[in-house]
């Protein structure tokens, strides 16, 4: 059901705290009007009874008792005081004379009065003020007591005469509060675009289980960079389980790569980053209100899943392509085998065969010789036809020297991450136009030194941190064609993490590798037993 507008709402709620107002400033009001009543109508009633109680035909009647007497003064001073009620007590406390009738003859109550004692005396009782004074014998002696009293008047009783000025003030009330609700609402109403507040409501409901139920990270930003939302997808994603709204990005602790995509001073579409072993899509969307900028939203996807499938394919798509460069490669020797066999040159057949045997088998036995990871070695041996395949010669560096003693059992995984990504780089960097790769696997303090240089271009000096950060690749067109799940760049970025996950590190030298002076030198440190280092990205 819609609820009552929101004019109408300000309406009943200003009527209320009006009538509770009315109803505090009434009641302030009755307390102040009764105790100055009391004060003023107690000293007036007290008097009252002692003029009664000096008249000597009072004192005269209570020594005769003369109760008609007695009447007839008190009924006289009721009229002249504007006393409610005057009562004369004998000494023997029994009313005397009293405007009521059942009283005469009874005792009186004394109560706390201490007239009886002499002294005169006022007071309370069911909204009555109450005055008694002793009446004093020839003698000095107590005769008797006299009692004036008035009522007080109730609330509607005093307000009586003004009955007209207050409904005049509550009419006056009631449209000022009407006119109030409509403009309040108005200006509410401009503020709130036009939404009631049960509607406002509900989009709040909407967009928190909107924010609680999507999968990915929603992130929200202020002009100056401080974090206006988080749900919890992003608190996860980010690793920011403590952080609130109202901190700072660049005070958040993360990697620089990801605070300047948040913060827009990295501007594309889906930036890739790494964080906390995550490969973590963002997308940055500034919003402006009526043409102010009051913000951007930030989102976050989670592509690890698809990156390690993606690794996986690629895995693949590398044996795919090693395997066929030896077909190959042995198709073209079969082809010329044959070729010499049907022209006779059998002695040409052998030598020939005898050359292929040698160079396959030489290259086996110098990498297993010098190499005694057998992963690491298996990739380099699977490595040589897709180099020669490409024109590239491959070479092991004359200090390789590679036979791990007590390394951990992943150490294998790692290696053989680092050294195929390092050498498909260096592959990928030689091009076609050939050239040489040189691989370098040494063991000294601790640690598997890894070296990859080749005779290609070479990496720019202000790229080469950019180069493990970004993931970065210097083939921006392939790149822009894989898109963001095309997997292109994070090669490098995945090799800094996993050197840096094991407590070690990677750099890349730029220069004097080639003949000419160009090419580039990746040197990549794996502690034999990891260090596990705390990794950002």
């Amino acid at each position: 059901m819609r609820r009552r507008p929101l004019a109408r709402q300000f309406l009943v709620w200003q009527l209320l705290v009006v009538a509770i107002l009315l109803a505090a400033v009434a009641a302030l009001a009755a307390v102040q009007s009764d105790a100055a009543f009391r004060e003023t109508q107690g000293r007036r009633m007290l008097s009252v009874a002692e003029d009664v109680a000096a008249t000597p035909g009072i004192r005269a009647g209570l020594v005769n008792r003369n109760v008609d007497l007695l009447a007839s003064f008190a009924r006289s001073a009721e009229n002249l005081s504007g006393a409610d009620r005057i009562v004369v007590v004998d000494a023997n406390r029994v009313v005397r004379s009293s405007p009521d009738p059942a009283e005469l003859g009874i005792p009186f109550e004394v109560g706390e009065s201490t007239a009886f004692a002499g002294r005169a005396w006022t007071g309370a009782a069911d909204r009555t003020v109450v005055a008694e004074v002793p009446v004093i014998g020839d003698g000095g002696q107590v005769v008797g007591v006299v009692s004036a009293g008035i009522r007080a008047p109730t609330l509607v009783e005093a307000l009586a005469p003004a009955r007209g000025e207050v409904a005049a003030l509550l009419g006056l009330e009631l449209a000022l509060g009407v006119a109030g609700s409509l403009l309040l609402a108005r200006r509410v109403r401009r503020q709130t675009l036009g939404l009631e507040p049960d509607e406002i409501v509900e989009l709040v409901q909407r967009r928190e289980a909107m924010l609680l139920g999507v999968k990915e990270g929603v992130v929200g930003l202020d002009p100056e960079g401080r974090v206006t939302l988080l749900n919890p997808a992003a608190r996860e994603l980010l690793g920011l389980p403590a952080a609130q709204v109202g901190d700072e990005v660049d005070g958040l602790g993360l990697d620089q790569r990801l605070a300047d995509v948040l913060t827009g001073r990295a501007a594309g579409e889906d930036q890739l980053v790494l964080h906390g072993g995550r490969v973590l899509v963002l997308n940055r969307m500034p919003v402006q209100v009526d043409g102010r900028g009051v913000g951007a939203v930030v989102t976050l996807r989670d592509r690890t899943e698809l990156t390690a499938l993606q690794d996986r394919l690629d895995a693949s798509r590398t044996l795919t392509d090693t395997l066929r460069a030896q077909a190959h490669e042995f198709t073209n020797r079969l082809h010329t085998i044959a070729g010499l066999t049907e022209l006779g040159e059998h002695d040409e057949v052998r030598r020939f065969v005898s050359g292929i045997v040698a160079a396959a088998e030489g290259w086996r036995r110098e990498v297993v010789s010098r190499v005694g990871e057998p992963a690491a070695a298996a990739l380099l041996v699977a490595k040589a036809s897709l180099a020669t395949e490409r024109g590239v010669r491959l070479r092991l560096a004359e200090d390789t020297d590679l036979h791990p003693a007590e390394a951990d059992p992943g150490l294998g995984a790692d290696l053989v991450t680092v050294l195929g990504n390092l050498v498909d780089n260096a592959l990928d960097a030689v091009g076609p136009a050939g050239g040489w790769v040189e691989i370098g696997l040494t063991e000294r303090e601790g640690a598997v030194h890894v070296r990859v240089r080749d005779s290609g271009p070479g990496v720019a000096s202000d790229l080469a941190e950019e180069v493990f950060r970004h993931g970065f690749t210097t083939k921006a067109a392939e790149a822009a064609a894989a898109g963001p799940a095309g997997g292109r760049g994070l090669g490098l970025a995945i090799v800094r993490e996993v050197c840096l996950r094991r407590g070690g590190r990677v750099a890349v030298e730029s220069g004097g590798a080639g003949p000419d002076g160009r090419g580039a030198t990746f040197t990549a440190v794996l502690p034999l037993q990891p260090e596990r280092a705390e990794v950002g990205a």
